[in-house]
């Protein structure tokens, strides 16, 4: 049985607050040796949206220390995906950006890189890194929109074989999502603590749906409005969009406690457990992949199903479950296995 989505709630909140109130990096530290921007990028795919969120999105960059010095050399780029209910620069203070980049480039066998964050926040607190009308078409956004405009203002490896793409807890899900559908852009993949790998609004006859929802921060916590009601609105724009449904633009599961079949169908069959099978060929493609779960994670189970269904369809990849919740190590894990594997990994 899948955790309540009220007890990840709780768990994934602890990890918001704590990415809140991180002090920020002290970007302008001279012993900090490559540059760290904040652009905007703008999204021709997410023009139009019905919520009317901006298509002119925050994003993050850092560059190596070599990129200035070395003005002919190119890099390779990892693409990181935040979590639900904050901003980008929620991440950028509790990863330590740009601080554990480099820590992590300075240890054996690490690679100069370019790394970029996208800001996903919505109406409701997050994109889920999906396509429909009301949110607008976020898969687009992060691997055209946004890998030609890095393409084509920095000094990148543009191919496949030097774009990485990875991001934590909604960012997990996004990775696995985006990953399976364009292993034409991206090499590499590393999911961590991924939600929403099993969205089945029908379980427990009609009450709130049950494991791997990213419902985070009570109400003036990053989130406009209040937590598990904020989720399931994103979730349900994201999954579920209904162009003729104003003013929110999206359907709810349940109606009066009871189910609705074909919105619940929606919803199942935007989970990449339901989805994974579909994808075989793409994955395979892939010249790594690596998923990681702390083992008191609510999400534990839905990522170790992930794994199982990995093996089962013959897809290399690599999978750990560490000693630590959903958000407690993200930081530490983030410089010695994220950047590390993308080290290793990309061309």
């Amino acid at each position: 049985m899948r955790t309540p989505l009220c007890v990840i709630a709780m768990a994934i909140s602890g990890f918001t607050i704590s990415v809140l109130n991180a002090q920020a990096p002290a970007v302008s530290n001279p012993a900090i040796k490559g540059a760290f921007e904040k652009i905007t990028v703008h999204g021709r795919s997410l023009e139009g949206n019905l919520e009317g969120n901006s298509p002119d999105r925050e994003v993050f960059v850092y560059l190596p220390p070599s990129y200035a010095r070395e003005t002919t050399r190119r890099f390779p780029v990892v693409y990181f995906l935040h979590g639900y209910s904050v901003k980008a620069e929620a991440y950028v203070r509790s990863l330590g950006l740009p601080e554990t980049v480099e820590n992590a480039m300075t240890q054996a066998g690490g690679r100069e890189m370019i790394l970029v964050m996208p800001d996903a926040f919505t109406k409701y607190s997050g994109s889920m890194y999906s396509n429909s009308p009301t949110i607008g078409d976020w898969e687009g956004f992060i691997a055209t929109d946004l890998v030609g405009y890095i393409d084509s203002h920095y000094r990148t490896i543009a191919n496949r074989e030097n774009r990485g793409l990875s991001g934590h807890s909604m960012g997990g899900y996004g990775t696995v999502r985006i990953g399976m559908k364009h292993p034409s852009v991206f090499s590499s993949l590393y999911a961590m603590s991924s939600c929403c790998l099993m969205n089945n609004p029908g379980q427990g006859g009609g009450a709130a749906p049950r494991g791997n929802a990213p419902a985070e921060p009570a109400a003036g916590r990053g989130a406009r409005g209040g937590g598990l009601a904020n989720a399931l609105s994103a979730q349900a724009a994201a999954w579920a969009p209904n162009p003729l449904n104003p003013p929110q633009y999206f359907d709810l599961p349940t109606k009066d406690g009871v189910v609705q079949p074909l919105i619940a169908a929606k919803w199942i069959a935007n989970s990449p457990l339901v989805m994974v099978d579909q994808y075989v060929p793409s994955l395979k493609q892939y010249h790594a992949i690596s998923i990681d779960v702390g083992d008191k994670d609510p999400l534990g189970a839905a990522n170790n199903d992930l794994d199982q269904a990995l093996t089962r369809l013959g897809v290399a990849h690599t999978f750990e479950i560490y000693d630590g919740d959903h958000g407690n190590r993200v930081r530490e894990r983030f410089q010695t296995k994220v950047i590390p594997f993308f080290s290793k990994n990309l061309k």
